[in-house]
């Protein structure tokens, strides 16, 4: 995997962590409304097990996920991307809604690697 200082690994975690709490608000409103959730729950599922792998291979913390958990959460993060990027073009250069997508996608772009890995070497 790529070298990663530790403010990287930090902000990395942080920026995934904040995305579960959006994702399981989002959760929590659509189920009181009564929308589907089958998108939603993917994608938590997918940036939870992001995060796990990100601190499987950061500091060796044990996860519970099979190669299928892991073959499409992968695909799930990936998929994230190309929408994420597209709205951080559209950003405005320094404002802080910028900077959090920054973060988000070097987040993910790392859980993909460390997931892809992580299935190289099983």
């Amino acid at each position: 995997m790529e070298y990663v200082t530790n403010g990287e690994k930090l902000e990395s975690i942080k920026s995934l962590q904040s995305t579960i709490r959006k994702l399981e608000n989002a959760l929590s409103q659509m189920t009181q409304k009564g929308a589907n959730t089958t998108l939603v729950k993917k994608r938590l599922k997918a940036v939870c097990i992001g995060l796990a792998m990100l601190e499987n291979v950061w500091s060796q913390c044990p996860h519970h996920y099979t190669q299928e958990d892991l073959a499409k959460s992968r695909n799930v993060l990936a998929g994230l991307l190309p929408s994420i990027e597209n709205i951080y073009m559209k950003s405005k250069v320094g404002s802080p809604q910028r900077t959090l997508l920054e973060r988000r996608i070097k987040a993910l772009k790392l859980a993909v690697q460390a997931i892809d890995e992580h299935s190289i070497t099983k």
